[in-house]
C-alpha cells in the first residue's frame, strides 16, 4: 500500500539512538519535514503506543552512549525487535554525528553486530555526515564544525579531547574495526558524482558488510538517501547520524515521494524557565555565559560531590534554584563549565580515588540534575525547561514522568523544542528542549525561553 504521497503507507521508520539528544534530533529531522514521528523514552506500552496513531516514523531513546558491550547486549536487542516489529522498511540505529564511541563505551560496532542479527541484510548503510549541521565525510574521514571552523575529526578542539570516548582516528570504517569484525566498505565522493548503484554492488561483492557514505553536499545526501531506501529488498538496518533521516528526506523529496515542507514557527515566550546542564563542552560554557550576561541565575552544582555520593551538594543546587526562582529569575544549574572548569579535574580525581567508573559518576550526575528539575517544575509550575548535555540528557529524562516525546518547534537542527508526555497531568504537555554539549548558538537558552522557531 502507497500513500498520496507516493511513499509507503504505515511506519516508515524505526530508530533507537545511542543518547537522548540525538534521539530527538531525528525525530525533528522528520517531523519538521512533514512526517510525523514520536520517540519514546523506553519501551513502550499498548496504551502509549496508541496515543500516536499518525506516526510515521518511531524511536527509542537510550544511554547507550556510556555503556559497555555488556549492557548493550542485555538492552538493545528487544528494541530493536519491537522496531522491526513496527514493519518499518529502515530500522536506524543513530549515533552521534562525531562518532562518539569506543570498544568498551558505547560501542558502536556492537550495536552493528546486535542490530543484523535482528534485522538481516546485504548490506548496513554507515552515514554519520550532516552538511546542514557542518558534519561531513570526504573519503572516509569525518569532518565537524566547531565555532573556529572546520575540522577532521581526530584534530576537533573538542571531540580530540572528549572526556571519555577521545577521537585519535576521523576514518570512519578504520574506527569501527575496532568495534566489530564485519568488513568495512566506502562509497566516496568519486563514486556518488559516478554510479552510485555500481559502486554499492562492487562493495557488496568484494564482501564488505558496513559501508560509510561520504556527503559533503545536499546533493551527496539525495543519492545517499536513495542507496538506502533504494538499495534494499527487505527491511535494511542502518548506522549513522540524523543524517541518515535528512538523507532520507532529501531522496523523497526529489524522487516526487512527498512535499517539501518545512514548520519554521516558535511556539512563543514564557516569562520564566528553568535549564539543567551536564556538559563540559566550550559550547555549552559559552552559552551558559550568554545566559548569565542576561538574566539568567548560573548556580553550580558540585559533580565531584554528586559523583561519590553526597546528596549535599544536589540539596545546595536544589536551593539555590528556588531561590533564584522565586526572585523571578530564570535558573540554570550546571555541573561545569567547559573542559578547563577546575571542578572538571576535581570530579575525576575524586572517582579514580574512590574507584567509581566513569558512566556511574555520569549517571550519578545526570540523575541529579534531572531530580532537581522535576522538583523545581513540580513546585512552580512552570511549562519549559531545557536539559544540556548528550549524556545528561538520558540520566535527567528518566527521572521526569514522561513516557514519550513530540516536536513542537524547531531551533537548529537537533535542538528543537519539544512536548513531553506523560501519565502524569502535572507533567503532560511540558514544553523541553534538549541540547548536545556542542550544538546551539550563543544564546540558546534564550532563545528557547522565546519559544525557539527560524521563522
Amino acid at each position: 500500500m502507497t500513500t498520496e504521497s507516493g511513499l509507503p503507507g504505515g511506519v516508515l521508520l524505526g530508530w533507537y539512538g545511542d543518547d537522548f539528544t540525538g534521539s530527538a534530533a531525528v525525530m525533528e529531522a522528520l517531523e519538521f519535514a512533514g512526517l510525523p514521528a514520536v520517540l519514546f523514552l523506553d519501551l513502550p506500552l499498548p496504551h502509549q503506543v496508541a496515543r500516536f496513531p499518525a506516526a510515521r516514523a518511531v524511536g527509542i531513546a537510550s544511554t547507550a552512549r556510556t555503556h559497555a558491550p555488556g549492557w548493550m547486549e542485555a538492552h538493545l536487542p528487544p528494541a530493536f525487535r519491537f522496531l522491526a516489529e513496527t514493519g518499518a522498511p529502515v530500522v536506524h540505529y543513530k549515533i552521534c554525528s562525531t562518532l562518539d564511541s569506543a570498544p568498551e563505551t558505547g560501542s558502536i560496532g556492537r550495536a552493528i553486530d546486535i542490530g543484523t542479527g535482528i534485522v538481516p541484510g546485504p548490506w548496513v548503510p554507515c552515514l554519520v555526515a550532516a552538511p546542514n549541521m557542518r558534519r561531513y565525510q570526504c573519503f572516509g574521514h569525518l569532518f565537524a564544525g566547531a565555532p573556529e571552523g572546520v575540522f577532521r575529526l581526530d584534530r576537533h578542539p573538542v571531540m580530540a579531547r572528549h572526556p571519555v570516548t577521545p577521537m585519535d582516528e576521523s576514518d570512519v570504517g578504520r574506527h569501527l574495526a575496532r568495534q566489530t569484525a564485519k568488513a568495512m566498505g566506502l562509497i566516496d565522493l568519486e563514486d556518488l558524482a559516478g554510479d552510485p548503484r555500481a559502486a554499492l554492488r562492487r562493495e557488496i561483492d568484494r564482501g564488505a558488510e558496513v559501508i560509510a557514505l561520504d556527503a559533503m553536499t545536499m546533493a551527496d545526501m539525495a543519492a545517499c538517501g536513495a542507496l538506502i531506501w533504494e538499495g534494499r529488498d527487505a527491511p535494511i538496518f542502518a548506522v549513522g547520524s540524523q543524517g541518515v533521516e535528512y538523507a532520507l528526506v532529501e531522496h523523497w523529496r526529489q524522487a516526487g515521494l512527498m512535499p517539501r515542507i518545512d514548520r519554521t514557527a516558535g511556539a512563543g515566550p514564557v516569562d520564566q524557565m528553568v535549564a539543567v546542564s551536564g556538559s563540559v563542552s566550550p559550547v555549552t560554557a559559552a552559552q551558559i555565559d550568554w545566559a548569565e550576561a542576561n538574566g539568567f541565575a548560573g548556580i553550580a552544582l558540585d559533580a565531584a560531590a554528586v559523583a561519590c555520593g553526597d546528596a549535599g551538594a544536589e540539596a545546595a543546587a536544589l536551593a539555590a534554584a528556588r531561590q533564584a526562582l522565586s526572585e523571578g529569575r530564570d535558573a540554570l544549574i550546571h555541573s561545569a563549565r567547559g573542559p578547563e572548569d577546575p571542578g572538571v579535574a576535581r570530579m575525576r580525581e575524586a572517582c579514580q580515588a574512590a574507584g567509581i567508573a566513569p558512566d556511574t559518576a555520569n549517571g550519578r550526575i545526570g540523575s541529579a540534575l534531572g531530580r532537581i528539575l522535576r522538583h523545581l517544575l513540580a513546585e512552580t509550575g512552570l511549562t519549559r525547561a531545557v536539559i544540556s548535555g548528550g549524556d545528561t540528557s538520558g540520566f535527567a529524562a528518566r527521572t521526569l514522568d514522561f513516557y514519550a516525546l513530540t516536536a513542537l518547534a524547531p531551533t537548529i537542527p537537533g535542538a528543537a523544542l519539544m512536548r513531553a508526555w506523560s501519565d502524569d497531568a502535572a507533567l503532560d504537555g511540558l514544553q523541553l528542549a534538549l541540547k548536545g554539549g556542542q550544538m546551539g548558538s550563543r544564546d540558546f537558552f534564550g532563545w528557547i525561553k522565546r519559544g525557539g522557531g527560524t521563522a
